[in-house]
């Protein structure tokens, strides 16, 4: 099974008799999953409040809290938070903190993500940042923690969540903690991990060189960014950049077996570590802001639409967050999708300014290789001791697990955190006995900042200066923040903790795209990029600013940020449209632009089409499938065969072409990297890449392996689904399935598995596409891994009139009618209203509920 999905979420496998003996009467089955549902009517009391909170909920339980004061708002939002969510949140936590266990039990892959979520330390990194914050953020997360306490106050865990009746069938539960505002403040480590850009890539290099010995063709597989044909965010004049020169990496031996065991060694540690957000190639997002000369508001309008990986319930939670006067004492007046766990509104927007995040795609990670020696790391020469230090991992209902945890100046070693029985670790070399390769991992959210202020600071924003001010704060993830004003602005920062990588004429690259020696301090970060350099742009002339991932700048200009981005299909695309939009003359609104968001055109098919209609297939049979290419719109549509056959045969061809040359774990997904290198292949019919090493005395050239491609895939599809490719639809094996990450996986009783799992949604779309349904061509599936995990669009000129939608629902309780309720209009492309204004939020209101002080 490829890397990437071993570990995609910790699945626990449960006593199925016994849980099948308690969700089998329709009694015990209500008292266990309906028990824990919210009262969200009527007067509660809530002790520590200053002063009575009021909180409505729409038809789809999307609650706006109305506060006097600060805290009392940010109280309220950790009350209303526990209530709809807080086994997610407790989830998370024991996530954060390497204490999964202590929750699950004795599983394997829990007690393997303690030890590397312990080894990187994101909760004692948590810790730390706490006395960086400003007093006031400070106040706001502790009045959040007060809010959750007060929720969970007398309250045993099954009235709290079904999750705890259940998994307390199989270990034992103790009742959960009380929240502490570190805990949310350790749940940014884990967005900041799941959206770190580049490791994947870095470690891949190095493990493929093992295989073909060759640095140039190695860099064939990572083609630089196409930025002739996919423009850049910024697209205008910047501050030329050092050039980092790329030598050659052969010269360290990467082929080494000490060096690869110590490289497949930390790639199998890190795998083990959940994913919150999500993972692989296909994590991303687009957005885009339009100025209001193009709308037909006259005002800008922005989208947004992060793609992460998709569970039930989803990863957002829909809220506003309102002071009942909004003044300096107390400054919010908000709205869009916040994060169970963390107080504030971390995308959408104000009263003044609409706000959306994509991932930046900053290199904000290296792999420094590491010669060890009793204790001591090699440094130019001289040993320097490493830093020790031991914990335990407690594991319910089961013995203790030790751990020691090692690191050097460049951060925590973890190439050794998980014992491989099949790999026996090599000396390094010949001529230094004792001597072993590790490797270690530096990283920028290992080192303590101040994101935690930024998220308030983005809330109260106004316009681009602050904007800029909150940015030069927000330093993990490295996200891109576009951003429109109710007077009229449109604009693009760029934030983010960005290191600084020295120029080294050495025997590696210095760019960050290969892991670094260690032992030579030339290789070390040597500070940070300042925010004052990074890209900015304000009311750009062509009026629109589309920010997908893309790279930001175009080469030599600005600070280097990083060598890998996204290949920028998904951007061109959004960018072609709205171009052709502006010069129709037709002005843009909320509904086409929601529209656009939604649009299927697939670049893989424009990439390999042409060549897949020249190649002959001599069954008619086969050519069958080859001709529903020859009329095809190139939309990767729910209901199109020609849709569900290209998709066969792209897996195919990355198979046929590259499962003889990459390392196990490191194979093609389809994402947007693999059209580009496609792209560029099919110039070249006789590349070496296209002959298949297991097949000596002969050598295979492109056509053979797209008529191999063809062939496969409509062979596939006959035993998938019918010879009749009138039968075939793409939805029909791309589907959208969020599931609980905890219970939600195949080794649990059907009956549980239906009530926590969503049912399934046929979708469009795919990798590299706008809709970015993507699926990971390795597994031999198409089931969907990433997604838009919400949509939203901005009408700066009526806010009421905006849009928007999640990927499930609000709740996070099973058993409500919130659970999935948007989950079927997210999977047709239609959203929602989202009121804003305090009339139309009152009109809106289905639920009211008034917590009131403790004594009132």
């Amino acid at each position: 099974m490829p890397r990437r999905h071993r570990m995609r979420a910790v699945l626990v496998v449960l006593a199925v008799v016994v849980v099948l003996a308690l969700l089998v009467t329709t009694l015990v089955g209500t008292l266990v999953v309906r028990r824990p549902l919210p009262d969200v009517q009527g007067t509660q009391t809530l002790a520590g409040l200053g002063a009575e909170v009021e909180v409505t909920r729409d038809a789809r339980g999307v609650p706006t809290i109305v506060a006097a004061t600060s805290s009392d708002l940010f109280m309220a939002q950790g009350y209303v938070a526990a209530q709809d969510r807080f086994f997610e949140m407790d989830y998370r936590r024991h996530v954060t903190s390497g204490r999964l266990a202590e929750l699950v039990g004795a599983d394997e892959t829990a007690v393997a993500a303690d030890k590397v979520v312990r080894t990187l330390g994101w909760r004692r990194v948590a810790e730390q940042e706490w006395d960086l914050l400003a007093p006031e953020t400070r106040q706001y997360l502790q009045a959040y923690a007060d809010g959750v306490n007060a929720y969970l106050e007398d309250r045993d865990p099954g009235a709290i969540a079904m999750e705890y009746t259940v998994l307390g069938l199989r270990v034992p539960q103790k009742a959960p903690e009380a929240w502490d505002p570190v805990d949310s403040l350790a749940w940014l480590k884990a967005m900041a991990w799941d959206l770190r850009a580049n490791y994947d890539r870095e470690l891949s290099r190095a493990m493929t060189y093992r295989f073909v010995q060759d640095v140039a063709r190695v860099e064939e597989l990572f083609p630089p960014y196409p930025q002739d044909r996919n423009l850049p965010i910024v697209t205008g004049d910047g501050v030329a950049t050092d050039v980092v020169p790329t030598s050659s990496a052969a010269e360290l031996d990467l082929s080494g077996e000490a060096l690869q065991d110590a490289l497949a060694s930390a790639d199998r540690a890190l795998a083990a570590v959940p994913h919150l957000v999500g993972d692989g190639d296909g994590i991303g997002s687009n957005s885009w802001v339009v100025a209001g000369e193009h709308t037909a508001s006259g005002s800008p309008i922005l989208a947004n639409d992060p793609h992460l990986g998709i569970s039930a319930p989803g990863i957002w939670s829909q809220v506003g967050l309102r002071c009942a006067e909004v003044s300096p004492e107390c400054p919010f007046d908000a709205s869009g999708f916040s994060l169970a766990g963390l107080p504030g509104v971390l995308i959408g927007h104000n009263g003044s300014l609409a706000w959306g995040l994509t991932n930046m795609g900053a290199d904000v990670t290296d792999f420094f290789l590491e010669r060890v020696e009793d204790g001591q790391a090699v440094v130019d020469g001289e040993r320097i001791p490493l830093e020790v230090r031991t914990e335990t991992v407690e594991v319910a209902g089961a013995a203790d697990v030790e751990l020691e945890i090692r690191s050097t100046r460049h951060g925590p070693i973890v190439s050794d955190v998980i014992d491989l029985p099949d790999v026996k670790r090599a000396p390094v070399p010949e001529d230094a006995p004792g001597l072993r390769f590790e490797v270690a991992l530096s990283w920028t959210a290992l080192t303590p900042g101040r994101t935690g202020d930024a998220v308030f600071a983005m809330m109260t924003a106004q316009d681009a200066d602050d904007v800029a001010a909150a940015a030069a704060i927000f330093d993990v993830p490295a996200q891109n923040i576009v951003f429109a004003t109710t007077d009229g602005h449109i604009g693009y920062q760029a934030p983010g903790r960005i290191p600084v990588r020295g120029a080294v004429a050495g025997p590696v690259p210095s760019d960050g795209t290969w892991p670094r020696p260690g032992w030579d301090s030339r290789y070390d970060w040597q500070g940070w990029v300042d925010p004052a350099d990074m890209p900015r742009v304000l009311d750009p002339a062509e009026g629109f600013v589309v920010a997908a991932n893309q790279a930001v700048t175009p080469v030599g200009v600005g600070p280097f940020l990083a060598e890998d981005f996204d290949y920028g299909y998904r951007s061109q695309r959004i960018r072609d449209l709205l171009t052709e939009r502006i010069a129709s003359g037709a002005p843009l609104d909320v509904a086409a632009t929601a529209e656009l968001q939604t649009d299927e055109h697939s670049p893989y098919a424009q990439a390999l089409v042409p060549a897949l209609l020249e190649v002959d297939l001599d069954d008619p049979f086969d050519r069958a499938g080859q001709d529903l290419l020859r009329d095809w719109d190139h939309v990767m549509d729910a209901d199109s065969a020609a849709a569900m056959y290209f998709a066969a045969v792209w897996a195919s061809v990355l198979e046929l072409t590259f499962a003889d040359d990459l390392p196990d774990g490191h194979a093609p997904t389809g994402d947007s990297r693999w059209v580009e290198v496609i792209r560029g292949m099919l110039e070249n019919p006789t590349s070496a890449w296209w002959d298949d090493r297991s097949t000596p005395g002969v050598v295979e050239g492109r056509d053979d392996v797209l008529a191999r491609a063809l062939v496969s895939a409509r062979t596939q599809l006959t035993a998938q689904i019918s010879s009749r490719t009138d039968d075939w639809a793409w939805g029909l094996l791309h589907t959208a399935a969020p599931r609980h990450p905890v219970l939600g996986g195949d080794g649990v009783p059907a009956v549980l598995h239906r009530l926590v799992n969503s049912v399934p949604q046929q979708v469009g779309g795919g990798s590299a596409v706008v809709s970015a349904t993507g699926w990971d061509a390795s597994t031999g599936s198409y089931e969907v891994t990433s997604a838009p995990s919400m949509r939203m669009v901005v009408d700066l000129g009526d806010l009421d009139s905006s849009t928007w939608v999640n990927l499930t629902g609000t709740s996070g309780h099973p058993a409500s009618k919130h659970y999935d309720d948007q989950f079927e209009a997210w999977a047709q492309g239609r959203q929602f209203p989202w009121p804003f204004s305090e009339a139309a939020v009152r009109a809106d209101a289905v639920d009211r509920q008034t917590l009131v002080p403790a004594g009132d």
